[in-house]
């Protein structure tokens, strides 16, 4: 069995009975009951995920960069040369980048996996070495890659959870570099949520009207090869990305090992569609830490019905609107295990 596979075997049920004594718990603190409105109900998500109540608190974290490049940039849907994509993995692993500064802030560790990266990289501290291919072929003129390679970075998402949740990690992040992975992103939104690209496509690093038509029509064409009733498998190999895929694996890895995931943007998100057609029960341990501006994004969270966290109209990707939600699930776990009930500090319960 591959580790995919076998994460997919491992994932169970939330702990609904640990889930219920967290909100009764939460009724017995001194508060008005529901007065920390959603810090409540992610603790109980927490409590869930966990199997115990008051859930365990969800650091250290560790938020992981895959980076892998595509071959639909030659259709010119973004103005930004494939090279930057070798560059900011050069930018993350020497600590510059944004998700190193907040990552930092909260004491998270960065990890970046070279899943996909078109130019060899040179090993450094930080960097895993894990490339598939160099880059995706061109999803406008064929399959992105094919089904094995698929396959094989799924097992290299699964790979990497387990490691970080082996190491002591407790939360995971979902982080990403990529020149033109919001195109090859919204197809594969586009594709497993039945919208049209119209609908999912964005702007992605800040695109004119004329190449945002044109990466619409690019999107199109891709999506029509598909046979209907497409699985995500193959949705992935057609018109996905090496990092996307990596990220679908490593979200069911975190599931496997019932630890939270704090998903990103848009990227993460359609990683996140794509574990929830091949694992459904995952989706229950994913958290989305915040609502890119990306129109495919919020398509994400209404078709899996997932409430974001924060919504501070970011598209930046690599991690940072996650990285900026894990002190809102710290918080929801400490105020369970931390504060006071009405018995323990000698409060009258008015609704007692």
């Amino acid at each position: 069995m591959t580790a995919f596979g076998g994460a997919v075997a491992l994932v169970g049920d939330l702990d609904h009975e640990a889930e219920q004594l967290a909100r009764l718990l939460h009724d017995r603190l001194t508060k008005p009951r529901g007065s920390l409105g959603r810090l409540e109900t992610i603790g109980a998500q927490l409590a869930a995920i966990a199997g115990v109540a008051p859930p365990p608190i969800p650091t250290p974290a560790a938020v992981v960069v895959f980076a892998g490049d595509h071959g639909v940039t030659a259709q010119g849907v973004t103005p930004w040369p494939q090279e930057v994509t070798a560059q900011m993995v050069a930018n993350f692993v020497t600590g510059g980048a944004a998700i190193n500064v907040l990552a930092r802030q909260l004491g998270a560790s960065v990890t970046v996996v070279d899943v996909g990266v078109a130019t060899v990289l040179d090993d450094a501290p930080g960097l895993l070495q894990r490339n598939v291919r160099r880059g995706t072929a061109d999803l406008a003129i064929g399959p992105a890659m094919t089904l094995e390679e698929v396959n094989r970075a799924l097992d290299v998402g699964t790979e990497i959870a387990n490691r970080l949740v082996d190491g002591g990690a407790r939360a995971l992040v979902t982080g990403e570099m990529g020149i033109g992975n919001t195109t090859a992103a919204a197809a594969v939104i586009a594709a497993l949520t039945g919208r049209g690209p119209e609908a999912v496509t964005g702007r992605g690093t800040g695109i004119d009207d004329a190449m945002l038509a044109h990466k619409i029509a690019v999107i199109d064409k891709a999506i029509a090869r598909l046979p209907a009733g497409a699985d995500a498998r193959a949705v992935l190999s057609e018109v996905g990305g090496l990092e996307i895929t990596a990220l679908t694996g490593y979200i069911v890895g975190s599931a496997a090992r019932r630890v939270p995931v704090v998903v990103d943007g848009v990227i993460a998100d359609a990683a996140l569609l794509a574990a929830a057609d091949l694992c459904p029960q995952a989706v229950g341990f994913v958290f989305a830490g915040h609502r890119s501006t990306e129109p495919g994004a919020a398509a994400v969270l209404e078709h899996l019905g997932i409430e974001p966290i924060l919504d501070l109209g970011m598209r930046l990707g690599e991690g940072s609107g996650a990285c900026l939600a894990l002190p809102i699930l710290e918080a929801s776990a400490r105020v369970l295990s931390e504060m006071a009930t009405f018995d323990s500090a000698g409060v009258v319960d008015k609704e007692s």
